[in-house]
């Protein structure tokens, strides 16, 4: 039988063959921390006494917070530009861009290759055929100082879109379009692969918009075919022959699905829900007070000359923000070379430094109470930029709508913009508490957390403007602080306790701060539905104990007292007299447990 693209790159990767649902160890071509992972990083290494395997292959990046402009960012990043000169490891610092922007701008990686980074977003290496894997610090850790990871090798789905969106609609529109249909955990556990006309027409800029909204359903990667678009970048810009990858042509999928793009008009995700999409039109007329053009999603030059091109000679509706921020330094010369810079600054918007921008708590992008933003960006979890709404679409659509006031398209743009007042709110600071790590044994007993709900996101469970911290032992006092109804989970909660919640519990961002969070409270066990993929991987290198139960948020009552046996799966309810049978740990999930982490011999 035939191989899918990812089980191509795998085997070219292992001394293992590529077999769906095998543990196989995996070669990394190339290892990136960022700012906000990267101290986290260099503190795991150094405790464990771990070195640098290979100083060429691995990379800091400093995208989060490009202006250093968070007295604990600033520390950070120089926490690890001490550790980078120490092994002589190159630093993309905070006048470069965001780092999986760099991976391709910089040629360092290329079609086939492996990239794994503290960016959940590294699966955008997918729109060039190669696979990139955003991860927590203990597994990028391992990788700097072995080389290598485990992984769990995922079954893929063949994806064809069909048809053409109309002229007005962009990639974004189809992501955003793709979304809706897959939901938020359609790809939960996936490699997609994606193939049609449309998607063979496509730049590597459009391709990298697409690739980038994997993780907002779910999945490992979205792998692109290689085309001759892509071949030719690597001519013209590194002056290379690139060889293709791509899929066997009797390759399994685990099943084929076709969305239909025909015709399809400009979208819209409402807030709260990347999923939650609607034609723009539906819309119309939301009154909006500030827009946002950046993120990994839509920073690219071809985005930047689209919003250019709607801004030039006009100005954006009064009272309103405008923020605009290019994905890399290289890009952002270009803009000012080609006079897009003055055409955003004569529209009144707002250009920041290269970077991740409103994807970060540390830089342009955060929004107050009351205030409704419409951005490019990939993700609108409630408060994951503050604590407005947040609307996502084209870049075109934000430009257009900031010009009008209010959400529109670019071919519905008003002669007169609707005036609104914006007022500013301020929030106050939580206060600090420390709390007790413990570790639990092989079985436990203890109180359930039922929470009947599915995507819990990484935001609601553990907000990023706490990631700073670095001491799990202050982290317990902000768990599920930004989930509705549970703020008082942190203060409720007791050693012993179990958490028992729904499917795609922890998706969105690889910030291991959401299992840690956990383990300083004494949350002994989580039992899911099913995980985000990399928070799976983050429990489990901690040696948190995570288990997968189908249909368990059915089955029990709030406050049950129950008995879970990690290792046979016996799980037992002591509260209703009722045994049900859980997923056990597999042998690697219990042999990382047993030394209580990746990192711990």
């Amino acid at each position: 039988m035939g191989k899918t693209i990812i089980q191509k790159i795998f085997e070219a990767h292992s001394k293992s063959t590529a077999d769906v649902d095998e543990i196989i160890d995996i070669v990394i071509d190339v290892r990136v921390a960022r700012d906000f992972g990267g101290a986290n990083v260099v503190k795991r290494l150094e405790e464990n006494n771990l070195s640098i395997h290979d100083p060429k292959s691995t990379f800091f990046t400093f995208d989060c917070n490009p202006g250093g402009c968070d007295q604990k960012y600033a520390e950070n990043q120089q926490i690890c530009r001490e550790f980078a000169r120490k092994y002589g490891i190159k630093i993309y610092d905070i006048n470069s861009g965001i780092g999986t922007h760099l991976a391709f701008e910089e040629g360092l990686i290329s079609p086939g290759y492996t990239f794994v980074s503290t960016d959940s977003h590294a699966n955008i290496l997918g729109a060039l055929g190669a696979f990139g894997q955003g991860m927590g610090d203990i597994d990028i850790a391992h990788t700097f100082a072995h080389g290598t990871i485990w992984f769990k090798v995922p079954p893929s789905i063949k994806i064809i879109l069909k048809g053409k969106p109309l002229k007005t609609a962009t990639p974004k529109d189809v992501v955003l379009k793709m979304n809706k249909e897959l939901g938020a955990n359609g790809l939960l556990g996936y490699s997609a692969e994606l193939y049609g006309e449309y998607i063979d027409s496509l730049s590597l800029d459009g391709r990298i918009t697409i690739a980038s909204m994997a993780t907002e359903m779910g999945g490992i990667i979205i792998l692109f075919p290689t085309n001759q678009k892509v071949m030719e970048y690597y001519k013209k810009t590194f002056g290379i022959t690139i060889k293709p990858i791509n899929a066997d042509p009797d390759a399994h999928y685990e099943r084929t699905m076709e969305i239909n793009i025909s015709e399809l008009p400009p979208q819209i995700s409402r807030p709260g829900h990347p999923e939650d999409v609607v034609n723009v039109a539906d819309v119309r007329g939301v009154i909006v007070n500030s827009g946002f053009v950046g993120s990994s999603t839509n920073a690219r030059l071809e985005d930047m000359r689209a919003v250019a091109a709607i801004l030039k000679d006009k100005t954006i509706a009064p009272g309103r923000i405008l923020k605009i921020v290019p994905a890399t330094d290289t890009i952002w010369n270009t803009c000012l070379k080609e006079g897009l810079i003055n055409i955003f600054k004569d529209a009144g918007a707002l250009v920041g430094s290269a970077g991740c921008a409103g994807c970060a708590a540390g830089q342009i992008g955060q929004t107050g109470t009351g205030e409704v933003t419409i951005s490019s960006g990939n993700r609108n979890f409630v408060g994951k930029q503050g604590k407005g709404d947040i609307f996502l679409a084209s870049p075109e659509t934000v430009a257009a709508s900031l010009l009008a006031g209010y959400i529109t398209t670019v071919d519905a743009i008003p002669m007169k913009p609707v005036s609104v007042k914006v007022e500013k709110i301020l929030t106050k600071s939580e206060t600090l508490q420390k709390n007790e790590l413990v570790v639990p044994p092989l079985s436990v007993e203890g109180r359930v957390w039922l929470i009947q709900k599915d995507n819990i996101d990484t935001d609601m469970i553990y907000h990023n403007r706490h990631l700073s911290l670095t001491i799990i032992s202050e982290m317990g006092q902000y768990t599920f602080g930004n989930l509705k109804g549970y703020e008082q989970f942190a203060k409720e909660a007791k050693k012993g306790d179990i958490v028992v919640v729904g499917k795609n519990f922890g998706c969105g961002s690889s910030r291991q701060q959401a299992v840690d969070c956990f383990k300083a409270l004494g949350i002994s066990t989580i039992v899911a539905e099913s995980f985000g993929a990399i928070y799976e991987r983050n429990a489990i290198n901690s040696g948190m104990s995570i288990l997968v139960a189908d249909d368990i948020t059915k089955k029990i009552h709030e406050k049950d007292i129950v008995f879970i046996d990690f290792i046979t799966g016996i799980f037992k309810n002591k509260t209703q007299g009722k045994t049900f049978q859980v997923k056990p740990f597999s042998e690697v999930q219990k042999e990382i447990y047993l030394r209580r982490g990746l990192l711990e011999r």
